[in-house]
């Protein structure tokens, strides 16, 4: 039951901050949300840090489990503030859905933009929420690296560029997760935010991105 109702308050919180914005997040304004008695999720979360921690964590760990769901297979433990996986990285020459290796660019590209297209279609709260908390924790260098990293994971990123032959695949990894964060916040918060996302759409500017990696990076450390 415990456990229920921690997940219950942190599913609360993500709402509340998606729809009222995050100084709207207080503990009484959680319990009136989801018409808890007075004080319960103080009595979880004692503080504004710890439910906000607790939330941070929330994310990550559904971002582990649809990427597990969409792979048919289960959950594999991970370690507290880690980053999850999604589909984008285990394009990167592991075995795909019927065991098949990773295809083109293109391939990769739709694989990817089935994930974004996933997040915006069924997580938009938590993209918005966790947007608003990235801000929220610029001090805190350590949940702010937390939040960052909940979605998509610069270790898999590189991976993928590794397999596409990138000279210099960190470089090529933090490009394109920062090219994954600006597709998805402009159509949660940007000006195509209410314009519905295909995959298709988004797969164009990743494929372009994927299929000049390995000539953009052909220089360690280029810029």
């Amino acid at each position: 039951m415990s456990t229920d109702r921690r997940s219950q308050i942190v599913a609360g919180a993500i709402d509340l901050i998606a729809t009222r914005g995050i100084r709207a997040l207080t503990h009484r304004a959680v319990d009136t949300r989801l018409d808890l008695p007075a004080g319960s999720t103080s009595y979880y979360f004692r503080t504004r840090h710890a439910l906000i921690e607790a939330v941070a964590d929330g994310i990550t760990a559904r971002s582990h489990a649809d990427f597990a769901a969409a792979q048919g297979e289960a959950p594999a433990p991970r370690e507290p503030g880690g980053q999850s996986e999604s589909p984008a990285w285990r394009a990167s020459g592991r075995p795909r859905g019927g065991g098949e290796p990773a295809g083109s660019a293109a391939d990769v590209a739709r694989d990817v933009a089935g994930w974004l297209e996933h997040l915006l279609t069924h997580r938009r709260n938590d993209l918005i929420a966790r947007h608003a908390l990235i801000i929220e924790t610029l001090a805190d260098a350590g949940l702010h690296a937390r939040l960052a990293g909940s979605l998509f994971s610069l270790d898999r990123a590189t991976e993928l560029f590794t397999a596409l032959g990138a000279a210099d695949p960190a470089a090529a990894a933090g490009d394109f997760l920062a090219l994954l964060e600006g597709l998805v916040f402009d159509r949660f918060a940007g000006l195509r935010a209410d314009q519905p996302a295909t995959v298709e759409q988004l797969a164009r500017p990743l494929s372009q991105f994927l299929a000049n990696a390995s000539d953009d990076y052909s220089q360690p450390n280029s810029e």
